[in-house]
Order: structure tokens, then C-alpha cells, then sequence
């Protein structure tokens, strides 16, 4: 059941106890996992519908709302169905975990950079195998601590023991779940659509994977998202999962007429959601007071992989590392007697956190909408994962049973790639299914203006 999940969710996003009792959850199974990663799920995308139910129906605000347990368990992994064609890898070749001279370590080389760095710190050709020899004759701290100062990305496995006395541990440990700010408010309250979120202008700043989550969920109810990418960057094996509904641009921030483009659209944006690194944006010359002064009715939702404070808090980091680092693969491992890190089954703390993301923008949007408050949010990985592991952590007793066209949504959507279906969304707010305007399409599509300048 989610309700330990959801009312921590609900004491972050502000809310009285009370509020868990508002959703009703239906349907049965689980994801294999000694976590309750679909209680983690029904929660988060619970609190997200939720949030959008009050956001456009306040006078229903005592009505329950039920969340498929099942399909939420799905909507944790990817919901895209190709008919007739196929998606790409997710990982590179030689990303994923190695045993060192004392322990494990995972390298995470998706990205050409992060990649390059992991082989040249090694010192070894490209293949697994040549990988795996070279791993073994390091340490696995040193080695981690070697990659990440060459720019590359890596987690040496940590026990839960051994995270909780972890200086970041220890840190993420004191950091609040949503950590909420608040701005000046603004002269008028802006008011909403009656239409969900229709007429909300989002920018979207991130990448794989909790915030273009984040806008996928508020795009399939009215807003509309353009995010923005550098020149050439590139995710082909989750486009076509994350990037449905949205208008894409690419700019380069270091041209002068790609940043006046740039804050062009960030004067008519209601909401900022980025996941650059803490301290990105500033270096950037975009800091928050930068952004208040091109904006300052601007909803600020930011993300990041291992905290806000500590001694990692700008260490890059991904979902799969930060289970590494956090004791998640330890203790599965153990609790498996596996003689390798075991992950969860799907990637969950992008997952959750990115509905918690979506959940913070409509909180916010609410709050402008009948106060005038501005709000911002800062969110992290790293806190979901805490969120996750401070839960007592059973084996499921009711596994999923094996997905069927029941669980698929009658129409076919037209991608850029061909035709899929998607598994149906697992929540309805007041008779209000998720609906995007088009099919996914690839980065960099659209011109880098919204849509009522185009």
C-alpha cells in the first residue's frame, strides 16, 4: 500500500494528513523488488493527479481518486509499444557494473564524454572485457573518485550501513523531500484555465530521465512544453518515450543570438524545469536572480542527482549510479544471495521523482494562481532514494501478472519513428484521461518559440 509513501508526499508538497485519504488505490501486483517500488509509484503519480485535481476542480476537494496499482507499476518502466520497428539500446556497451580489487563499481558511459573519460582513466581499449581487467586493478573509491575528476560518471557500491554514515548520506539524510522557496508575489494572481493546465507555458531544461518525465505528465494535460537542448544532443532510446506531446528546440547558449532566443522564451514562461547540475545555469550567467529579473512571476523547478548540500552535491550522477552509491544494489544483492549488485527493475527514482516534479509545478501554479505567491522547488534523486529505502522493504507476495492488451491503450499513436501504442495511463481526475496533442518526436523538431508565435 502507498500510504506511508503518500503521506510523506503530502507533508512535502504542504499539505494536512488528511490528504493521503484522498486516493484510492485499485488493481493488484507488484514489481519484483525487496522495495516497494509500486507503492513508490501509485504515490507518486497518485500525488501528481492529485494535485492537478485540486489545481482545476477545487470544489471537489474532499472526492477520492483512484490510481491503478498495476498500470502505475508499468508507467515506472517504459510505456511505448513500436509496431513494426524497434527501439535502440538504452546503455552503452560498456556501461554497467564491474568488480574491482575490493568491491563493485558501476560506470555509466551513455554519454561520448563520460565514456571517453572512463577509458582513458583505465587506460585500456573499448570492449567489456578489456574494461573488466582494467577495473580489477583499481580500488573501487579510487577509481570512482579518478573518473568523476575526469568528468566521467561512476558509483562504487555502498552497503545502507554504509550510506547512512556516508558524509552525502548524511547530508541528502537532512534535506527536505520537495525543499520549497518562497519569491515576492506578484501584483495580480494569474489565473488558470478551466481547461487543466492549458495556456501554462513550461520550459523545459532537462534529460534523462525524471524531468522530461515531469513534463510529459503536465504536457498530456493541457501545457505546453518546449524544451530546449544543445546543438547535436541527442537521446534516441527514450525520444520516443519521453518526448510525446512536446515542441523541441536546440540552442547554444554561448552564441549571443541563441541567448537572447533563449531569454525571449523565459520572459513568457510560467514555469522553469532543469536538471543542469547546481551551479550549471549560473555558469551560464542565467543564476536565480538573473532569471527573477527576466521574469519574476517565474514557477522555478529544479532537479538534481545526488542532493543540494554535501560534499557530492555537484557530482554528476544518474538513477542507476545513485541505487550504487545509496545501498539499493547492496542490499538486493544480499538479500538475493546474487553474487553480483542487483537494481531495481526498473529505473525508479527518476520515475518517482519526476512525478514528484510535476506534482511541485502544479502546487505552484495553484499558489500563483489564487495568492499571487511565487514558488520554487528543488528536488533530488538522491532524497526520492532516501524516501524509498527508509520504508521497511518486504519481497512482494503478489507479483505482476504478464502485461496483456487489456493494459494497452486502444489507439495508435503516430510517432516520428512509426506507429506504437502506449500502456494506459493509470490515473483519471475527474473523467480526465492524459492526452497528448502529437505523437513523439525526435529532439531539436521545432523553432525556439511558443506556439502562438510560430
Amino acid at each position: 500500500m502507498p500510504g506511508t509513501f503518500i503521506e510523506a508526499i503530502g507533508q512535502a508538497l504542504v499539505e494536512p494528513k488528511s490528504w493521503s485519504d484522498q486516493l484510492v488505490e485499485t488493481a493488484s501486483g507488484s514489481l519484483t523488488s525487496i522495495f516497494d517500488v509500486s507503492g513508490l509509484a501509485t504515490a507518486s503519480i497518485g500525488a501528481a493527479c492529485l494535485e492537478l485535481k485540486h489545481y482545476g476542480r477545487p470544489e471537489v476537494e474532499r472526492a477520492s481518486m483512484a490510481i491503478d496499482r498495476r498500470l502505475a507499476s508499468f508507467w515506472f518502466g517504459m510505456t511505448i509499444r513500436p509496431l513494426g520497428w524497434t527501439l535502440p539500446s538504452p546503455w552503452d556497451a560498456i556501461a554497467g557494473d564491474y568488480r574491482s580489487s575490493d568491491g563493485w563499481i558501476r560506470l555509466h558511459t551513455n554519454a561520448p564524454r563520460h565514456r571517453a573519460a572512463a577509458l582513458e582513466v583505465l587506460g585500456c581499449a573499448e570492449g567489456r572485457e578489456h574494461v573488466a581487467a582494467a577495473v580489477a586493478g583499481w580500488k573501487r573509491a579510487e577509481l570512482e573518485q579518478a573518473i568523476v575528476d575526469a568528468g566521467g560518471c561512476a558509483a562504487a557500491m555502498y552497503s545502507l550501513d554504509q550510506w547512512r554514515v556516508h558524509p552525502q548520506g548524511q547530508a541528502v539524510a537532512s534535506e527536505p523531500l520537495i525543499a520549497w522557496s518562497e519569491h515576492q508575489s506578484i501584483a495580480q494572481p494569474k489565473q488558470g484555465s478551466a481547461s487543466r493546465l492549458a495556456g501554462v507555458k513550461v520550459l523545459d531544461l532537462t534529460r534523462v530521465l525524471a524531468g522530461p518525465v515531469s513534463t510529459r505528465f503536465l504536457s498530456a494535460f493541457g501545457a505546453e512544453v518546449l524544451r530546449i537542448d544543445p546543438p547535436n544532443w541527442r537521446e534516441p532510446a527514450v525520444e520516443p518515450e519521453v518526448m510525446v506531446g512536446k515542441l523541441s528546440a536546440q540552442l547554444d547558449l554561448a552564441r549571443a543570438e541563441d541567448r537572447l532566443a533563449f531569454e525571449q522564451l523565459l520572459r513568457r514562461a510560467d514555469v522553469l524545469v532543469h536538471g543542469y547540475r547546481p551551479g550549471a545555469l549560473e555558469r551560464l550567467g542565467y543564476d536565480s536572480e538573473a532569471r527573477r529579473k527576466l521574469n519574476p512571476g517565474l514557477i522555478d523547478v529544479s532537479l538534481s542527482a545526488n542532493g543540494w548540500s554535501g560534499p557530492w552535491a555537484q557530482r554528476r550522477g544518474f538513477d542507476s549510479l545513485v541505487q550504487m552509491s545509496f545501498g539499493i544494489a547492496a542490499e538486493a544483492m544480499l538479500r538475493a544471495h546474487a553474487d553480483k549488485p542487483v537494481p531495481l527493475p526498473v529505473q525508479a527514482l527518476d520515475q518517482a521523482t519526476g512525478y514528484l516534479m510535476a506534482a511541485a509545478v502544479i502546487r505552484a501554479l495553484r499558489e500563483r494562481r489564487d495568492t499571487g505567491r511565487i514558488m520554487s522547488a528543488r528536488l533530488s534523486l538522491a532524497r526520492t532514494a532516501h524516501l524509498l529505502t527508509s520504508k521497511e522493504s518486504t519481497p512482494p507476495t503478489d507479483p505482476l501478472s504478464p502485461e496483456n492488451s487489456d493494459d494497452l491503450e486502444p489507439e495508435i499513436e503516430e510517432t516520428f519513428w512509426g506507429p506504437a501504442r502506449r500502456v494506459r495511463f493509470p490515473g483519471t481526475i475527474d473523467g480526465t484521461h492524459a492526452s497528448w496533442p502529437r505523437g513523439a518526436r525526435p529532439i531539436g523538431t521545432d523553432p525556439a518559440t511558443w506556439r502562438d508565435h510560430v
